[in-house]
C-alpha cells in the first residue's frame, strides 16, 4: 500500500481533510526475513499506511467504499477499513464543536 491512496481518496470524494501516516504492523502476511551482514534477521513488522478521515454519518458508506476501491489490489496486505463513531470534534482555532468542526 502506498501513500497515494490518501490523494486518490481525497480526489474521489469531498472530504475537507484527512491524515495519512506511515505505520508498521503485520497481518496475514506476517513478517519477513532479511540478510544483513551475512546474518538472517526476522522483521516482524511491515511498513503500512494509515489513513484517518472523519466524515458525517451520511458520508460514511461512500468514504469506506472509496478507500477500499483505492487500496484494493487483490493481494494479501491490502489492509482493513474500520469505522467508529466519534463522540465529539473541536476545531481548536474557532472552538466550533460537532459537525461544524468537521
Amino acid at each position: 500500500m502506498d501513500r497515494t491512496i490518501g490523494l486518490r481518496v481525497s480526489e474521489a470524494i469531498n472530504v475537507k481533510g484527512l491524515t495519512v501516516m506511515g505505520v508498521s504492523g503485520y497481518g496475514a502476511q506476517k513478517g519477513h526475513s532479511e540478510i544483513y551482514r551475512g546474518a538472517e534477521h526476522t522483521i516482524a513488522f511491515r511498513p503500512k499506511v494509515r489513513i484517518d478521515v472523519i466524515v458525517p454519518d451520511k458520508e460514511a458508506d461512500l468514504t469506506i467504499h472509496t478507500v477500499v476501491d483505492a487500496a484494493w489490489t487483490g493481494k494479501i496486505g491490502d489492509g482493513k477499513v474500520w469505522a467508529t463513531e466519534v463522540s465529539d470534534v473541536v476545531r481548536v482555532r474557532t472552538r466550533e464543536r460537532g459537525i461544524a468542526a468537521v
